[in-house]
């Protein structure tokens, strides 16, 4: 179907892609994996024809519909999302005129035996045929069906597309590749702007509905493990093809590494134990046929070669975390959302959230605020976030998880400063610093700038010395300091960032979606270096395998709420009774997405449905079965569901006051071997933990 053969792909003395061969068949589910600028995504743009190969053929089926989602794309502009994702469908409208004509035409003519005459009956069966083939259904169904899926609301469906950010940009762009059903996907990174809900929708797509070819980049392990069947590896400017998803790739991979070097070893010793025979005897007439015999055995010997191995990976160690005080950022009961600008529409949010960029709110307003509904106050107000409580105290490792727009980033906002609730209070603790990774990383860094411009412009005192270790410990090496940011892949650019980090000592890093175009190894050093680090962090992610073991709080934001869970992920997801964050967020609310009040059908305000729902006997019929029997079937199942969480936090206060008593020990006698700084801070760190299970397990 796709064939690549023989392809070079070569920038000045540097080959990227060396006499590589690729076929891609109906049908295929292939995923490129390999590390950021490896040539996964200039593969793509090889078959796209965007991007021509020094050497090499391409070959592909004539008439063969391709779609293709880059990384980064220029976003339409001055049509709403639902004008936008029409456009697919003007291929049907020109099909639909066409039959009109023809059927006019055919009417007319008399013609009945004629060559001409059969001719369009001919051409009028070939479009009614491609009519069927690509309008199974209503476009105005298919368009809502997966603007829906992809995430959008349908009172969103008629703002104009430059008021949205790239990520929900990206989304359309998307839909619009979808709805055109194409022979081949090409889809790069197409999680990134996506949460967990949108993934799981676009994955159950792409494993039921769709019955094209796919090639997939990606980082994110079970996205790959699902959608895929077939696993490409591109390294050093070679393919390692894989007949396997990525997770038993993985440990095929390590086999034939390990055959390999056996192999080698195996041969090398039979090659020296040779050459010694040969220099031995090689001088002595009665050997000279044995001589002779093994000089022409070596000669013929195929010799084993390791693949060689791209070994390179981020080095990241943060800086101590200076002292603060005991409680890092504290929020109480705030009403936190983005009023309009006088009436008019709010302006794009660019860090990948829906709504307006922040407007300070003055005293006189949150006066107005404290004895009202926020909404009632502010009519025009978005109301994000409702009587929300949270706290993080110092050196606790907290995330952030939910569906997009349900106020995570507005919540980093408000962190950094950017952004004052409505009412109530939100405030960052004493002493407390902040290292802050943006989400829209393409918006935030200068794309004019070098890459070491771009650390060089904000460091200062003594760390300007070591600029080009910490972007050597970030793989930007030699002539890649002086790269342009706007050359940058997304990986690189998320490299960089979080570069900016290191240049100052903070005690709190708030990191929204860091790993966001970061290939699967450096996602797993930045953990290990997270997880190392002293300070407070709040993460923002909706990676389950980056934040399980890296947090030991989860703060849940859900229908204007904002919900405290002790423990870590695991934790969090067994106590929602989910295998996965997909499980969670694909599930339907329970709550109204505006936690404000709403219009009642004659357009005056009133409660919410759920409200009316739930109002006292006597105020509404509500059919349903009887309040006592269903109580009672609740507490039930919470008794249950308590009582197993009891016995597993007794379990686990065991353990970590038994890994407690064996630090102790140590402490109370150490050798010199013994590293007093990290069995302190891992005892803390336990301790900490045990203070939550212990508080928990007195809850229940």
């Amino acid at each position: 179907m796709i064939s690549l053969d023989d392809i070079t792909v070569s920038y000045g003395g540097f080959t990227l892609l060396d006499g590589v061969s690729l076929h891609i068949g109906d049908r295929e589910r292939l995923g490129l994996v390999g590390k950021n600028g490896a040539g996964k995504s200039t593969m793509l743009k090889l078959i796209m024809e965007l991007q021509s190969p020094t050497s090499g053929k391409i070959t592909r089926t004539a008439g063969q519909r391709i779609g293709y989602l880059p990384q980064i794309m220029e976003h339409h502009r001055g049509r709403t999302v639902i004008e936008e994702v029409m456009t697919v469908f003007d291929e049907l409208e020109r099909l639909n005129r066409r039959v009109d004509e023809i059927s006019q035409e055919l009417a007319e003519r008399t013609d009945y035996e004629s060559a001409a005459y059969h001719k369009l009956i001919v051409e009028l069966n070939e479009v009614n045929d491609a009519l069927v083939l690509a309008q199974s259904e209503a476009p105005e169904e298919s368009v809502e069906r997966t603007l829906t899926g992809l995430g959008f609301k349908k009172s969103e469906f008629g703002r104009k597309t430059e008021t949205f950010s790239q990520g929900w940009n990206m989304r359309i762009e998307l839909a619009k590749i979808l709805l055109r059903r194409p022979d081949v996907l090409l889809l790069d990174e197409p999680t990134n702007h996506l949460d967990i809900e949108s993934i799981q929708w676009l994955e159950d797509y792409l494993k039921g509905t769709y019955t094209g070819s796919l090639v997939l980049i990606s980082h994110d392990r079970r996205f790959l493990d699902n959608c895929t069947t077939r696993t490409v590896e591109v390294m050093l400017g070679h393919l390692y093809d894989y007949k396997v998803p990525y997770s038993q790739y993985v440990e095929l991979r390590k086999e034939r590494i390990a055959q390999q070097k056996a192999a080698y070893a195996n041969q090398q010793r039979m090659i020296e134990k040779t050459e010694e025979f040969i220099e031995k005897f090689r001088y002595k007439p009665t050997k000279s046929n044995q001589v002779q015999s093994r000089v022409k055995q070596l000669e013929r010997i195929e010799r084993i070669e390791i693949d060689e191995e791209d070994l390179s990976a981020i080095h990241v160690k943060f800086p101590p975390a200076p002292r603060c005080g005991d409680v890092a950022f504290e929020v109480k009961d705030a009403v936190i959302g983005y009023p309009s600008n006088d009436g008019r529409s709010a302006a794009p949010d660019v860090s990948g959230g829906r709504s307006a960029a922040p407007i300070s709110v003055s005293l006189a307003e949150k006066s107005s605020l404290a004895g009202e509904s926020p909404a009632a106050a502010l009519p025009d107000a978005k109301i994000v976030l409702n009587k929300a409580n949270l706290i993080v105290k110092r050196g606790e490792k907290v995330a952030f998880v939910g569906r997009n727009g349900e106020g995570k980033t507005t919540m980093m906002r408000v962190l950094m400063g950017e952004l004052e609730p409505f009412a109530g209070e939100a405030k960052v603790g004493y002493n407390v610093d902040i290292g802050y990774y943006a989400q829209n990383q393409e918006d935030i860094l200068d794309k004019k700038a070098t890459v070491f411009d771009t650390l060089d412009r904000i460091a200062v005192g003594d760390i300007r010395t070591k600029l080009r270790d910490i972007l050597a410990a970030f793989l930007f090496k030699g002539e890649d300091i002086d790269k342009k940011v706007a050359v940058l892949s997304g990986g690189e650019r998320s490299r960089l960032a979080m570069a900016k980090l290191m240049l100052k000592a903070h005690n709190l890093l708030a990191l929204d979606e860091p790993t966001n175009h970061m290939d699967i190894r450096s996602k797993d050093i930045l953990k290990q270096a997270l997880q190392a680090y002293d300070g407070t962090i709040i993460v923002v992610s909706h990676d389950r395998d980056f934040l399980n073991g890296l947090v030991d709080k989860v703060y849940e934001f859900i229908d204007g709420r904002v919900k405290e869970h002790l423990g870590g992920v695991d934790d969090f997801l067994r106590h929602k009774k989910a295998e996965s964050f997909r499980d969670i967020e694909a599930a339907p609310s329970d709550r109204p997405a505006n936690p404000g009040r709403v219009q009642n059908s004659r357009g005056s305000e009133g409660a919410s449905p759920r409200e009316t729902l739930n109002a006292p006997p006597g105020q509404h019929k509500q059919a349903g079965p009887k309040p006592d029997y269903q109580q009672q079937k609740q507490q039930s199942k919470e008794e249950k569901r308590a009582k197993n969480r009891q016995n597993l936090l007794e379990k686990q206060i065991a353990e970590l006051e038994a890994k407690m008593a064996d630090i102790e020990k140590i402490l109370a006698a150490p050798t010199p071997d013994v590293d007093i700084m990290d069995l302190t801070r891992d005892y803390l760190e336990r301790k900490r933990e045990l203070d939550a299970k212990m508080e928990e397990w007195a809850s229940l």
